[in-house]
């Protein structure tokens, strides 16, 4: 019972294929929380891309499914 209420305030989602826990309510507080802060990165929520601009009012359900994807640099 002791698990059932830690977990009870996050979320089941899936984060670039891994499942995850999170307490982030929205895609800009899950940005966050996944360690990209300031990063430049694209985004989608069950395969809907969400521009930058939209990410802090795009709430987030269980069982969703995010990509956050970083540009890659090199040749």
């Amino acid at each position: 019972m002791e698990q059932q209420s830690q977990t009870g305030s996050r979320l089941r989602i899936i984060v670039n294929g891994e499942p995850t826990l999170t307490e982030a309510r929205t895609l800009a507080q899950l940005i966050i929380e996944a360690g990209y802060g300031d990063a430049r990165v694209a985004t989608a929520v069950n395969g809907d891309f969400v521009p930058e601009r939209a990410r802090s009012e795009r709430l987030l359900a269980e069982g969703d499914r995010v990509e956050i994807v970083s540009p890659r640099q090199g040749g």
